[in-house]
């Protein structure tokens, strides 16, 4: 039926055309619709069409993954010439391929997810030419007369895609930034934050917004707060860490204890819909490369007036934690409030202390402060192993940049029980945020894992008993049995191999909202 007739046919009044017309226009962006050669509108559940995500593959075919979910789509080069990878497409099934998977035919490209490409530059012949730095693109980019810019061949360079591949067309694209030669120091660095998209620059609205913030915390900012600057709450963080997020504190009260974990109130400061909030929000979270960040906030905000820097006053959102002596979280409440940090303490020096060699800061802290911190841990970890909850124990690499700003080493990062403690008390201070959100019925996301799929653990099966482990695949497979297998494998050689098997062996955690139908 053609838009026209659809139209007539619902009848719908001169005055509701616009939002009619651009209703339809909304179902054909979300793939509800699809409009023929002849023009008429059909809908796509109907015609046994599927839309998805487009997902390259470095050898050049593909696969539509569907959002509806069920088996993905198999693209081949052919199809794949159509799309790039990213880009959200309607497809149709074609047939079946060797390996018995559906094999998909491009309908139409709903949405395009790539308007700039990262690669090379190259030359051939007289024809310039790009071939993108991530390995899912494929198709190389032809660059129009006068659409290298400056570049030369060989160099990094970004461009702008003019016209996007079609089944006889290649992809167009200009030059408009030439990040540098390939060997470059930090040149990696680079690639990865266009590559990927990450919003490294704030919007000309945000930074004038962070300009406006105050240096210090004003009286105004005190308001209806509860005073917390007498007790030393202390933050623990990395030895090259720049911004201090959380800061904790904790005392015994006979065998329990109450533990504080608070957190810059970093809302006090973005409101919701302003410029810096939706630049944050565009970021979701900051991203940290060897030699730098790239912040979810402007550095006057997160290395400034939101980062409990020792010795200012800084407005905070605090959790009081009531934890009794078998590791239980009896009683917490929240309470906007204001602190001020006694001391920026490292993961290294927090254990040196624990393990007795104290240093000038952490020594007259041990007892009142960090004795305390590990108390708490203690029971709350053994509450942890009682529940047998699932412990792995992958290790994190540290890149070591030399003077040149090349990569000089990669290392293994000690996992110590500092590291854990905070750990600890971040988990605990979730699960207070959580319950709260429930009584009040407020809707929350929660991550749900389900039970590991058979495939995958018979894969395991097969991958520990040469190894000298059993696994028995009659029993449910809760927490507790995997957790025996990684304590079985602490101190042997194969302990890092068994962690990463084990977190393969996992089903993938989904996020379900809860509470709406409550707040509603």
């Amino acid at each position: 039926m053609l838009p026209a007739e659809l139209e007539r046919a619902l009848a719908v009044a001169p005055a509701a055309r616009e939002p009619f017309l651009g209703r339809l226009a909304a179902m054909e962006r979300d793939g509800q619709l699809l409009t023929n050669r002849k023009g008429e509108l059909c809908v796509v559940a109907k015609l046994d069409l599927v839309v998805g995500r487009v997902q390259g593959h470095p050898d050049g075919f593909g696969f539509l993954v569907p959002e509806e979910g069920g088996d993905d789509y198999f693209l081949n080069a052919r199809e794949m010439h159509k799309v790039l990878h990213g880009d959200r497409a309607v497809v149709r099934m074609s047939g079946v391929d060797r390996r018995g998977r559906p094999e998909g035919e491009i309908v139409e490209v709903l949405t395009r997810a790539n308007v700039e490409v990262v690669g090379r530059l190259h030359e051939e012949r007289g024809t310039y030419f790009i071939v993108a730095e991530n390995r899912r693109i494929n198709q190389d980019f032809l660059v129009p007369p006068g659409g290298t810019g400056n570049a030369t061949v060989g160099q990094i360079v970004v461009a702008e895609i003019l016209e996007q591949p079609a089944h006889n067309r290649e992809p167009v694209a200009r030059v408009k930034e030439v990040l540098g030669s390939a060997t470059d120091p930090g040149i990696e660095i680079e690639i990865a934050l266009r590559k990927h998209a990450l919003p490294f620059e704030f919007s000309k609205e945000a930074v004038r917004q962070a300009k406006r913030l105050p240096t210090e915390v004003r009286p105004a900012d005190r308001k209806d707060r509860v005073d917390l600057t007498a007790l030393p709450l202390v933050t623990i963080d990395g030895e090259n860490a720049k911004d201090f997020d959380d800061a904790v504190y904790c005392e015994r009260k006979g065998r329990n204890f109450r533990l504080i974990v608070a957190i810059a109130d970093v809302a006090h400061y973005v409101p919701p819909g302003s410029p810096l909030d939706r630049d944050a929000f565009e970021r979701g979270n900051s991203c940290y490369f060897p030699d730098r960040v790239v912040p979810m906030l402007p550095e006057a905000l997160s290395n400034g007036l939101c980062s409990l820097r020792p010795d200012e006053d800084r407005a905070c959102l605090a959790a009081d934690l009531w934890i009794d002596a078998q590791g239980r979280l009896v009683r917490h409440r929240f309470r906007r409030g204001l602190m001020r940090s006694s001391a920026r303490l490292t993961y290294e020096q927090v254990q040196a202390a624990r393990d007795g060699q104290p240093d000038e800061l952490t020594g007259p802290l041990l007892e009142p402060v960090i004795a305390p911190l590990y108390g708490a841990y203690q029971v709350l970890l053994a509450a942890r192993e009682k529940r047998g909850t699932l412990e792995l124990d992958l290790p994190e690499r540290k890149v070591q940049l030399g003077e040149d700003g090349r990569v000089a080493s990669i290392g293994i990062r000690p996992r110590l029980d500092s590291h854990k403690l905070i750990e600890e008390f971040m988990i605990a201070a979730n699960v207070a945020a959580a319950e709260t959100l429930s009584d009040k019925s407020l809707p929350a996301l929660y991550r749900v894992h389900d039970q590991p799929d058979r495939a995958r653990v018979e894969s395991l099966k097969e991958f520990l008993e040469p190894l000298g482990y059993t696994l028995s695949l009659g029993q449910v497979m809760r927490p507790r049995v995997f957790g025996q297998i990684l304590a079985r494998a602490v101190g042997r050689p194969e302990e890092p191999m068994v962690n990463e098997m084990v977190l393969r062996s996992q089903d993938r955690w989904n996020e379900i909202v809860r509470g709406y139908a409550a707040a509603e």
